[in-house]
């Protein structure tokens, strides 16, 4: 019998908060999500006694690995601090920008380096050009890990074709393996139509669970697939590991070119550097009649990379083979290698590598996070 999230709710019925209250009557609870065995759900409370429930979340993920049947437990605690009352005292002295240089980037084991795939809107080709950039470094002869970081919608398992779940080793999750790469993804661990309504909080623990409770094993690269926009995701990766780099992706029109702006500028405000600017859906050949059809425009992410002084990576046309190939789960990198399109993402990922290889022995970014 599957197992179920008024099962959970039960075993919590043991773990007492600081106050002596049963877990489930404290009202600090998320929704409880259950998948194939594997648990998930967040404590929220506030940031002055967070130190206080740290002991009641090991215990409420001991009672809930406690239940037979259960694989995994995913416990976050999240602090909040209410409006109006004053931050830590170590936070009012030093402020923001002090407190994240404080806590600083820390490498993944195993891992070489890490670079963020990014857009600053959605709907631009984000997740199908980090998956083929991947591919493609992997062609380089590098041993490549994929980490699938839009907890709201995520669709690396889709892209790669993968299916079923992470074995666990202990209280470590084993990556998926696709086309020879290494992949996380929160997606492997709930249902495909489960909404993750999930507090920005309990985003940012997931995602630090996923880059350091996972045995990667030993990785040159790890792609990162960021979800769009500028926010606690991006700014997570970006205080938690030392990244890289960034690489963009945009399509050539001005509405996507002003979010494109933004990401750049939030990658250049915590200081990581922009490999390049990818003009993804570039133009649209006819496979009829063969004319050419700019119709997001053409050439806009070229001139903003100029503009902006970064590098330009690439033109990814429009075309019909790489949308089904990626609907299918046969990203054209790995199933059409000798294909047009496969050479221009290889293309793009050697221009990846060599500005990688052009900023080696450069010390790790600083992060200045400014109120």
């Amino acid at each position: 019998m599957a197992l179920t999230s008024s099962e959970v709710l039960a075993s919590l019925d043991g773990v007492s908060s600081p106050e002596g209250l049963p877990l489930p009557k404290t009202g600090v609870l998320s929704d409880i999500l259950v998948a194939d065995g594997k648990v998930f759900f967040s404590i929220t409370v506030n940031a002055a006694v967070v130190q206080a429930w740290e002991p009641v979340r090991k215990h409420a993920e001991a009672a809930v690995k406690a239940i037979p049947g259960v694989i995994s437990v995913m416990v976050a605690l999240t602090a909040e601090r209410k409006a109006g009352a004053p931050a830590p005292p170590q936070q009012r002295r030093a402020g923001p920008a002090a407190a994240a240089r404080a806590q600083g980037p820390t490498s993944v084991q195993g891992v070489g380096a890490i670079i963020a795939v990014a857009s600053g809107k959605g709907g631009v080709g984000k997740s199908t050009t980090a998956v083929n950039l991947a591919l493609g470094l992997r062609d380089l002869g590098l041993k490549i890990g994929v980490l699938d970081a839009d907890i709201y919608g995520p669709s690396t398992p889709k892209l790669l074709g993968i299916k079923g779940r992470p074995q666990t080793r202990g209280t470590t999750l084993i990556p998926m393996d696709g086309y020879g790469l290494k992949v996380m993804s929160i997606g492997f661990l709930i249902e495909e139509e489960t909404p993750m309504i999930w507090r920005g909080p309990m985003v940012m623990s997931a995602l630090t669970q996923m880059l350091r409770e996972v045995d990667w094993g030993e990785l040159d690269i790890m792609v990162v697939d960021m979800p769009p926009g500028t926010g606690d995701a991006q700014l997570t990766m970006a205080q938690q590991v030392p990244l890289k780099g960034a690489v963009i992706v945009s399509t050539p029109q001005d509405l996507a070119l002003i979010d494109a702006r933004r990401g750049i500028a939030m990658f250049n405000r915590v200081n990581v550097p922009v490999l390049g600017i990818v003009e993804n859906m570039s133009y649209f050949l006819c496979p009829e009649c063969g004319t050419r059809s700019d119709i997001f425009g053409h050439g806009g992410a070229r001139r903003e990379a100029e503009r902006l002084g970064v590098p330009f990576l690439g033109e990814v046309p429009l075309h019909m083979e790489i949308r089904e190939k990626s609907d299918a789960g046969l990203p054209v990198v790995a199933t059409v290698p000798d294909g047009p399109h496969a050479r221009i993402y290889r293309d793009i990922a050697a221009r990846v590598r060599d500005q990688m290889a052009g900023r080696a022995g450069k010390a790790a970014p600083r992060i200045v996070i400014e109120a």
